[in-house]
């Protein structure tokens, strides 16, 4: 399933690499998609929104 979440926290591309390996760490198969400019993370994984929006926060990035 797809999850679309927008982190208005992410500022650059070292962001989104860590918002990024959080996804990927709740879900190694989970693929990525995150657009900088607009803030918004698409993430195709079998894990919960839950889960991946605590990964998220965990590495002190907002989830709005």
């Amino acid at each position: 399933m797809a999850i679309e979440l927008t982190v208005p926290s992410m500022v650059c591309e070292g962001c989104v690499e860590t918002v990024t390996e959080a996804i990927t760490q709740v879900d190694s198969e989970a693929e990525v998609n995150i657009d900088l400019q607009t803030k918004a993370v698409v993430a195709k994984t079998e894990a919960s929104e839950a889960s991946i929006r605590q990964a998220i926060e965990a590495t002190g990035h907002t989830v709005a």
